[in-house]
C-alpha cells in the first residue's frame, strides 16, 4: 500500500558567496559544502540534495573537476537536484528587467550544457522581496514553480503558504513560501520543526515543504539531520515524511492540483533599508547594466554591417560579473566593507569590457561614413592642433544613439566652436558652457541640441571659425537671480534655503506643480536601524533639514540655463545644479553631495500639487501601483504621482488629471505620503550591522562625495501620457561621440537602425543568438496596454507585426537565412511551447 506522502524534507545547503566573508572565502566554502553533499548521498542511499546558482557549479567545474564529475553522475541519478535556474540568488528588487532575463539565459544554458537539465524550479529562499513582474521573469526563463521565505507570515499576509502566483501581464507560477527558515544550524528544534510542517500538511489537506541542513556559510544536511530524519520515519503513523525535493514537490502539487488561491501583489516587505545602503554600488550597477546593452547592440551592428568580430567572450565574462554583484547580501547593501572593494572590481572589468567594446564598435561605424569633402587632397593638420579641419570646411562629429526611437538631446562637444550644422548643412544653434578642463584660455566648450535617429547615427558638421548663422531656438530659456523660465515652465527658488518654491507649468494653464517647497533636504535620524532595517516599514524621524543656501547663476540660455544651489548640514554639502533647457518641460538636477553623518538618512521631498494622489513605481520589466501611506519602498529608474486637480469635492470618482515623474540614475528606494513624494538619497548606517555592539571602530556607510542626477517631469493625465519611460532611458542610456575626419564610405551620414511604430513598445536588447545562427531583439510592453506594433530593423532586411499584451516581454529570434521565419522563443532563447511564428512582410 503507498503511503501518501504529507512531509516533503528538503536537504539543501545555503550558500552566501559574500555576506560576512568575501568571495574567495564563499568559493573555498562551496567546495567544501559540495564534498560534504558528494558524502551524505554516499552515506544516505535514500537522501536528495538540492542547490541552486550556475555560478556556484562554473566555479566548481574550473577548482575541483573530479568532484563535478561527481556531481554531474548524482544529477543523471536524480539523487542530486539543481533549482534556480539563475546565476546566484540575486536581489529580486534592483537589478533591472534585462538583467533577470540574462540571469536566466546565462543560468540556464550553462545548466543544460553541462548537466543535461534546467531548473524547473525558482529558488530564492534568502533575499528580501520580490517584485510583482516575478512570474513573467521566472516563466519566460523556463521555470513554473518558485520557492521563497521572505516576507514570512509576520510580515505579508497570505491566504496559504502555497499558491498561484500572477503578474501584470497574466503569467502565473506555482509557488511555496517556506514556513520559516531555510535550514538548521543543530538537530536542536529539528524535530519539533518537522512535527509542526506535518501537522501544517494535515490541516491543509496537501503535502508541505521543510527545508534542512547548515547554511549561510554552506555545510548542508549534517549525519546527525539524516539520522534524526530517519528514527522520526519510524514513529508509528509518521512514516508519510520523506526526503525529497521542490521538483518533486511541485510535480506532485501540479499531479493533484489542489484548491489554492490566486495572488496578484508583490511579494514585500523584509529589509527595507536595503534599497539606499552602499550609494556607490548600486550607481554603478545601474550605469554597468545599460552600458553592457549598448555595447552589445552597437557590437551587433557593427558586426552585420561591416563585419567586425562580435567580443561574445568578453561581454559574457563581463555579464557573468554583473550577476554574481545582483547577489542579495551584495546588493542589497548588506556586506562587510571589503566585499564592495571586490565588487567595485567586478563591475571594473564589466565597465572596462563594454567600454571597449562600444568604442570599437562605435569607430568601425564611423570610419566607414563617407566624410569626404570636395577639395581635400589628403589629411593635414595645418588649421587646428585638434581638429582635421582643413581651409573651413568642418571637422566631421559622429553621435550615436543607443535607444529604440528617435532622441532629442544636448550635446556637449569638448571644443569652443563658431558654428555647428546637421549633416544637411542645417545651422544649429549653439552655447559656450564650461568644459570640465582648465587648459590656460582653453576651458570653453560648445553645447548644441541634437536629434539622432532610432538606434542609429547621425553626423555633425563643426566649425572653429566659421559662423553658421542658425534662427533662434525655440522656446528659448533664460535664468536671472532665483529664476528659471522657457516657454514651457517657469522655475523659483528660495533664495535663502534654495527650495524650489514655485514650479508653474505653463503648458497646462499656469499649473501650479508643487503644494509647498520642492527638493527639500530632509534629514533623519536612522539610529534606530540596522543596516537592512529589520523590523521596520517607514523612516520618517526628521532630524534636520539643509540650509543656508548660496544661489549662482551659471549659465544664461539660450540653449540652456543653470542655477547653482549649495546648502548645509552639519559637516555635511549639498550642492544642486538645477537646469532647465530650451523648449523642455523637464527640469534637470546635478547632485553633488559631500555627506559626513553617522546614522543618518537625507531624503529629497517634493509635495505634488494633486488630490486623491496615485503613486506608481517602475519595477524590473514593469510598474506597480502602490499605495501613499509613507513605507519605504524599491523603485527603479522612475516613479510618478498623479491625481486630481486640488479641490475637487470628496466622494467624486478620482480621474488623474495632472501628475509628477521623478526620474534619477542611481537611486532606488523612495516613499509617498499622502502627495508628498519623497527619494531617498543616502544612509550611513554601519557595515553589516545586525543590532551589534556599536563602538568607536564601527565604519559607517556613504562617507564623503558622491554624485547623481534626477528629473522632474510635470505632466497633464496619467503617467502613461507622460513620456516617463523614454526620458528615462534618455537619462540612462547618453548619446555617444566620435570625432571623425575626412574619408571615402559606404555608410551614409545619417543612419537609422530599427523603426517600432508602437510608442509603448521598447527594445531592450539587440544581440546574436546563443547558438550563432540568427539575432536576439527583445522588447517590452511599457504602458500596460495592449498594442499592435510593426517592427522594421533595416541591416537585416527584416519587418514584422506583432501584437503585445500588457506588460508582456518578448524575445524574437530572426534567423540568418531570410527566408527563415522570425521566431518568438524564451529568455533561454529556446522556443516558446506555442512555438508562434511571424509573418514577413518584405
Amino acid at each position: 500500500m503507498t503511503v501518501e506522502t504529507k512531509l516533503h524534507l528538503i536537504g539543501n545547503a545555503h550558500l552566501d558567496p559574500v555576506w560576512l566573508w568575501r568571495w574567495q572565502e564563499g568559493y573555498a566554502e562551496i567546495k567544501a559544502t559540495f564534498r560534504s553533499a558528494l558524502d551524505r548521498l554516499n552515506e544516505f542511499p535514500d537522501f536528495v540534495f538540492t542547490c541552486a546558482c550556475a555560478a556556484y557549479y562554473k566555479w566548481v567545474e574550473e577548482n575541483a573537476p573530479e568532484m563535478f564529475a561527481e556531481i554531474k553522475q548524482r544529477v543523471a541519478e536524480g539523487r542530486w537536484v539543481i533549482t534556480g535556474g539563475w546565476w546566484i540568488q540575486p536581489d529580486c528588487n534592483l537589478p533591472s528587467g534585462e538583467s533577470f532575463a540574462r540571469h536566466s539565459l546565462y543560468g540556464q544554458r550553462y545548466l543544460l550544457e553541462k548537466f543535461g537539465v534546467m531548473a524547473q524550479v525558482g529558488y530564492n529562499v534568502d533575499s528580501f522581496g520580490h517584485h510583482g513582474m516575478m512570474p513573467q521573469l521566472l516563466k519566460q526563463g523556463g521555470m513554473d514553480y518558485y520557492v521563497f521565505m521572505r516576507p514570512g507570515a509576520h510580515e505579508k499576509t497570505l491566504p496559504h503558504d502555497l499558491f498561484w502566483w500572477e503578474s501584470e501581464d497574466g503569467s502565473r507560477v506555482m509557488t511555496f513560501r517556506l514556513a520559516d527558515s531555510y535550514g538548521n544550524w543543530a538537530s536542536n528544534g529539528m524535530e519539533d520543526k518537522i512535527i509542526s510542517h506535518r501537522n501544517v500538511a494535515v490541516a491543509s489537506g496537501h503535502a508541505f515543504m521543510s527545508f534542512y541542513g547548515v547554511g549561510n556559510h554552506g555545510g548542508g544536511p549534517t549525519i546527525e539531520n539524516l539520522k534524526l530524519i530517519h528514527e522520526i520515519q519510524q514513529r508509528p503513523g509518521l512514516d508519510d515524511i520523506q526526503l525529497s525535493s521542490p521538483n518533486h514537490y511541485f510535480s506532485e502539487m501540479r499531479e493533484i492540483d489542489p484548491d489554492i488561491p490566486v495572488i496578484k501583489d508583490e511579494m514585500q516587505m523584509h529589509a527595507v533599508g536595503c534599497y539606499s545602503t552602499h550609494s556607490e554600488s548600486k550607481a554603478t550597477n545601474r550605469r554597468v547594466e545599460h552600458r553592457m546593452l549598448t555595447a552589445e547592440k552597437f557590437s551587433t551592428f557593427a558586426n552585420l554591417t561591416l563585419g567586425l568580430p562580435y567580443p561574445l567572450e568578453a561581454l559574457n565574462r563581463a555579464w557573468e560579473n554583473v550577476m554574481f554583484n545582483h547577489f542579495h547580501d551584495i546588493m542589497g547593501g548588506c556586506s562587510i566593507k571589503e566585499a564592495y572593494d571586490d565588487g567595485q572590481e567586478f563591475y571594473g572589468e564589466s565597465l572596462s569590457i563594454g567600454a571597449k567594446a562600444i568604442n570599437a564598435a562605435l569607430q568601425k561605424i564611423s570610419w566607414s561614413i563617407n566624410t569626404m569633402k570636395p577639395g581635400v587632397k589628403s589629411l593635414s593638420k595645418e588649421k587646428d592642433w585638434q581638429l582635421w579641419e582643413q581651409d573651413d570646411l568642418g571637422s566631421p562629429l559622429v553621435v550615436f544613439n543607443p535607444l529604440s526611437w528617435e532622441v532629442e538631446a544636448p550635446i556637449a562637444i569638448n571644443k569652443k566652436l563658431a558654428g555647428v550644422t546637421d549633416a544637411a548643412g542645417n545651422p544649429l544653434p549653439i552655447q559656450t558652457i564650461r568644459a570640465s578642463r582648465t587648459n590656460t584660455s582653453d576651458k570653453w566648450d560648445t553645447l548644441i541640441m541634437g536629434r539622432i535617429p532610432a538606434f542609429g547615427y547621425q553626423v555633425y558638421w563643426v566649425y572653429r571659425d566659421k559662423a553658421c548663422d542658425p534662427m533662434e531656438p525655440k522656446g528659448a530659456v533664460r535664468a536671472e537671480g532665483c529664476f528659471l523660465e522657457n516657454n514651457k515652465l517657469f522655475v523659483e527658488l528660495d533664495p535663502d534655503t534654495g527650495y524650489i518654491r514655485h514650479v508653474i507649468d505653463k503648458l497646462n494653464g499656469f499649473r501650479e506643480v508643487l503644494a509647498g517647497d520642492g527638493a527639500v533636504p530632509i534629514v533623519l535620524d536612522e539610529s534606530h536601524s540596522d543596516t537592512w532595517g529589520h523590523g521596520l516599514t517607514q523612516y520618517r524621524d526628521e532630524w534636520g533639514r539643509f540650509c543656508n543656501a548660496e544661489l549662482k547663476v551659471l549659465e544664461t540660455g539660450p540653449l540652456r540655463a543653470t542655477i547653482r544651489v549649495i546648502s548645509h548640514y552639519g559637516n555635511s554639502v549639498l550642492r544642486q545644479d538645477i537646469s532647465l533647457l530650451h523648449d523642455s518641460s523637464n527640469l534637470h538636477i546635478k547632485v553633488r553631495l559631500d555627506w559626513r553623518e553617522h546614522h543618518r538618512m537625507l531624503k529629497l521631498a517634493f509635495p505634488v500639487n494633486v488630490e486623491q494622489p496615485r503613486a506608481v513605481f517602475e519595477i524590473p520589466y514593469g510598474y506597480i501601483e502602490r499605495p501613499a501611506n509613507g513605507n519605504e519602498v524599491p523603485g527603479q529608474m522612475w516613479v510618478n504621482v498623479s491625481g486630481n486637480e486640488p479641490g475637487t469635492a470628496e466622494g467624486i470618482e478620482p480621474s488623474v488629471v495632472f501628475g509628477l515623474s521623478l526620474i534619477n540614475d542611481t537611486k532606488y528606494a523612495y516613499d509617498v505620503l499622502d502627495n508628498e513624494l519623497r527619494m531617498t538619497v543616502v544612509r550611513s548606517p554601519i557595515y553589516a550591522d545586525h543590532f551589534g555592539e556599536r563602538d568607536e571602530q564601527s565604519e559607517y556607510m556613504d562617507q564623503g562625495v558622491q554624485e547623481f542626477i534626477y528629473i522632474l517631469s510635470p505632466h497633464a493625465g496619467s503617467w502613461q501620457d507622460s513620456g516617463v519611460v523614454r526620458k528615462a532611458y534618455e537619462l540612462h542610456t547618453p548619446l555617444q561621440q566620435v570625432w571623425e575626419t575626412y574619408h571615402e564610405g559606404n555608410l551614409p551620414q545619417v543612419s537609422e537602425g530599427i523603426v517600432i511604430s508602437a510608442e509603448n513598445v521598447v527594445a531592450v536588447a539587440f544581440k546574436p543568438a546563443e547558438d550563432g545562427n540568427g539575432w536576439i531583439l527583445r522588447c517590452n510592453e511599457t504602458y500596460g496596454r495592449e498594442v499592435e506594433t510593426d517592427l522594421v530593423i533595416p541591416v537585416l532586411n527584416r519587418s514584422w507585426r506583432s501584437t503585445f499584451g500588457k506588460c508582456e516581454i518578448k524575445t524574437f529570434f530572426i534567423p540568418a537565412l531570410e527566408h527563415e521565419a522570425i521566431q518568438e522563443v524564451n529568455f533561454v532563447e529556446l522556443k516558446n511551447i506555442n512555438e508562434r511564428e511571424m509573418s514577413n512582410e518584405d
